[in-house]
């Protein structure tokens, strides 16, 4: 769900995003996990699924950010991550306007439509 692209007007839109699967990491905490982060690390965020995802219908993957506010995180709906990422990667939106727009449950499923 994360590379299926998403439908705009006239766009589809793709997250570019590297996966990573490596036992090694299984069971870190969100701090544990920042910390292996190395320091010349060309990326500004991390997408993780973890437990919490899997066991939740929505699959709400944790979001967290590794440059303004380094590990300040909050989790998105697999469809929200195309956004997120393609907005972050052109610095057109910042990590703190999407984590400032959860819901009360914590999970970003997108802005409102106006």
């Amino acid at each position: 769900m994360v590379r299926a692209p998403v439908q705009a007007p006239g766009n589809e839109f793709y997250a570019h995003v590297e996966f990573l699967d490596d036992v090694i990491f299984r069971g870190l905490s969100k701090d544990a996990l920042v910390a292996l982060v190395p320091q010349n690390y060309k990326h500004t965020v991390l997408f993780v699924v973890d437990g919490t995802t899997v066991g939740q219908p929505e699959f709400p993957i944790l979001v967290v950010d590794l440059h303004a506010e380094k590990g300040r995180s909050f989790r998105a709906i697999p469809a929200a991550i195309q956004s997120i990422e393609n907005n972050l990667s052109i610095a057109n939106m910042d990590f703190f306007e999407f984590a400032d727009a959860v819901e009360r449950d914590g999970v970003f499923r997108g802005f409102p439509r106006r």
